[in-house]
């Protein structure tokens, strides 16, 4: 069932019923064209309450039928919009906890409004790369005043309900209902008071008006344009909001109508939907069922007290949840502490985080020099130096002290999860949890599933990561795991332009331009470029013919580490993080050149972004094929939240899908060709070939 029917006291009550969220799907929507129509047409039903089972009024649009036909099939949102607000009878929404999107333009087509006490309210399209699509962007300005209405819209963010209702001259809300569990009772009684009015009021006919008009319009399209960048959404629904002011009503719907639509066949808008879908999917284990029991995690212990392990532990402290933090030595433990305090003062000194909750958070966390004091917490992340050796030590002695069940979690970037596991009797209990610096801020966690993991262990951890805010992506043991494993592959041909006559600089801004957050040598520089030159050396060993350019070693064998030396492929002044260009830098580079019999050529920025993000692509393509990663939109997951790729491209993956894979595939063939790169790494995964082939695209 999705909308029930009945009358009470002569009440007639249309409840949407569509866990979670009562999503407005075509069953949905119908349900209330019938309820309204049974209402109307009984004599005994004097008003009409719609209001949302469970924990929604409404979350909006039905996720399930996005892009389908159903979402437009007869009655659409539209006709539902226009049933309610003709209707002879008055219609009262009765609003709790969430109302979002469509369900607020439901909401704004009812003649009253009634919402309960902390009720969230949003019209988030924008974050899909859309706007309204239901009239938000024509009702929502006359219900609560133009500003108002487009900050929401063009933010995407939720607003609570007193809040919206304690602005002057507002006509969003009627009644606002300080206990929640009354709302029901209240609206009820409210329909009742307003039984008989005749002349019912409409949204629609408010007037709609800035004092500044046009003045305030264009200083709304210069800051959302500096602000929106590469997304064309948010300007559009300046536009749309500003035919609010300009049109008359209908004029201005047909207006939302035309924009909406032009924005559902931009790429930025299929890239943000597709993210949300990833999203989604990314929190399901193919193999682990969605009711698998989960382990209780009460309280956790965090091994290491550095920058990656101070960071952990803030995401526990964040939830609520007790941490015990260990480390060898008093001043390396009495260092952690002081870098924790430091980051939660500058969150207090900005207003981000209340006084009283930082105490609080503090107040959880307990440092230790002594592995006894983990022997009652539930999970423990190991956050020690990238050394087998080390990790082993590490391993053996929590299996010692931990208790049964206590589930032992490593977060290693790309040492072997399974011989790790190896190293304890319960193999079953360990898994690789990977956060990405600054483990506090940074969004993604690759948890990793090692031979021997448990469902249970990895159903609990994926709950976790909700909890404390992450988005996880499962990734298999490989090298690197997913996301280290493709930034290799980056690297590589980064190395390589600089061999054909790139400069580290036209690298960076080709990219960036691109859209990525950071270049491969500024952010070389900002990881410490010693850390590839460990990765390298051990290459060197393990896969001898593997060919890369040399410059990145001659950079590290002159101590040129990058920020945290003040000198890497550029120098930073003390204190600071801007990158200046070093002449020494682009010599060596030109030597090097020399020695190798190059001579440089001049590389466009159209192929330095293809070489670089097709790179990504391919060995993507690879980890999907080898099964390291459930599906290849895990992949983009891991590149938007981890990597910077740039979010209104979708990522790696849905890029290559937007220039079509059979394009792909020919502009790898074309690089194959060039004598100073590898052909080898051009040859296309075995996955991409048989999709270009097949004209298909990655899922």
């Amino acid at each position: 069932m999705t909308a029930e029917y009945k009358v009470l006291d002569g009440v007639a009550l249309i409840t949407l019923d569509n866990p979670p969220v009562n999503g407005l799907s075509h069953a949905t929507r119908q349900g209330i064209v019938d309820g309204m129509n049974q209402a109307l047409a009984d004599d005994g039903v004097q008003a009409i309450v719609i209001t949302g089972a469970g924990k929604a009024f409404s979350g909006g649009a039905d996720i399930t039928e996005f892009g389908k036909e159903a979402a437009m099939r007869e009655p659409n949102l539209h006709s539902v919009i226009g049933v309610v607000e003709n209707a002879s009878k008055p219609v009262v929404a009765a609003i709790h906890t969430v109302v979002m999107g469509g369900g607020l333009e439901l909401a704004l087509a009812c003649h009253y409004r009634v919402v309960a006490s902390g009720t969230k309210v949003a019209l988030p399209e924008v974050k899909l790369g859309l706007l309204p699509g239901a009239g938000g962007t024509q009702r929502l300005p006359r219900a609560i005043g133009v500003e108002a209405a487009l900050n929401m819209i063009v933010s995407g963010e939720s607003v609570d309900a007193d809040l919206l209702a304690s602005m002057p001259g507002q006509k969003l809300f009627d009644e606002v209902v300080q206990q929640p569990e009354q709302l029901l009772e209240e609206a009820l009684a409210f329909a009742k008071s307003v039984a008989k009015v005749k002349d019912l009021p409409k949204v629609r006919d408010l007037p709609a008006k800035h004092p500044q008009g046009e003045a305030f319009f264009q200083f709304a399209r210069n800051t959302v344009g500096a602000v929106a960048k590469n997304l064309p959404a948010p300007l559009k629904c300046v536009e749309a909001v500003e035919a609010a002011t300009k049109m008359k009503f209908n004029d201005g719907l047909a207006k939302e109508r035309e924009l909406f639509i032009n924005l559902m066949w931009t790429p930025e808008s299929r890239a943000l939907r597709h993210l949300f879908f990833a999203e989604r999917a990314a929190s399901k284990i193919n193999d682990v069922p969605a009711d698998t029991p989960k382990r209780d995690i009460k309280a956790v212990g965090v091994i290491g007290a550095g920058t990656m392990g101070g960071g952990i532990a803030m995401n526990f402290l964040n939830a609520g949840i007790p941490v015990t933090i260990l480390e060898t030595k008093q001043e390396a433990l009495d260092r952690g502490l002081a870098t924790i305090r430091k980051n939660y003062e500058a969150q207090v000194k900005k207003g981000k985080l209340a006084q009283d909750k930082y105490e609080a958070r503090m107040a959880l966390l307990k440092p230790t020099l002594s592995y006894d004091d983990l022997k009652d917490v539930d999970l423990v992340i190991e956050a020690v130096f990238e050394d087998m050796g080390v990790k082993e030590q590490v391993f053996k002695k929590l299996d010692e002290v931990l208790k049964p069940g206590a589930i032992l979690a490593s977060n290693t970037s790309t040492l072997d999860l399974n011989q790790i596991a190896a190293f304890t009797k319960r193999p079953q209990d360990v898994v690789g949890l990977h956060f990405f610096s600054p483990a506090n801020v940074m969004k993604l966690l690759e948890v990793v599933r090692g031979e021997k993991t448990a469902h249970d262990v990895l159903a609990t951890v994926m709950a976790l990561a909700k909890k404390i805010r992450k988005v996880a992506v499962v990734a298999g043991v490989t090298d690197g795991f997913i996301g280290n494993r493709m930034i290799e592959q980056y690297g590589r041909q980064a190395g390589f332009l600089l061999d054909e006559g790139a400069t580290p600089q036209q690298v960076d801004k080709a990219i960036e331009k691109f859209g990525f957050a950071m270049g491969p040598f500024r952010m070389g520089d900002l990881a410490g470029n010693d850390i590839g030159w460990a990765i390298r050396k051990r290459r060197a060993v393990e896969k001898p013919d593997m060919r890369y350019s040399k410059t990145a070693d001659l950079l590290c064998e002159k101590g040129r580490f990058g920020q945290k030396t003040g000198a890497g492929w550029y120098d930073y002044e003390p204190g600071k993080r801007e990158p200046i260009v070093n002449q020494e830098v682009l010599d060596m580079i030109e030597q090097h050149r020399k020695d190798i019999g190059i001579t440089p050529r001049k590389i466009s920025d159209e192929e330095i972004v293809q070489r670089l993000v097709l790179s990504l692509v391919n060995e993507g393509a690879r980890i999907v094929e080898e099964g390291f990663a459930q599906r290849a939109s895990d992949i983009d997951i891991v590149y938007l939240y981890g990597y910077g790729f740039p979010f209104w491209r979708g990522g790696p993956m849905n890029y290559a899908n937007e220039l079509g894979l059979f394009n792909v595939v020919e502009t790898m063939k074309h690089f194959a060709q060039n004598p100073h790169d590898d052909a080898q790494f051009w040859q296309p995964a075995a996955l991409l070939a048989q999709l270009a082939k097949e004209g298909k695209q990655f899922k």
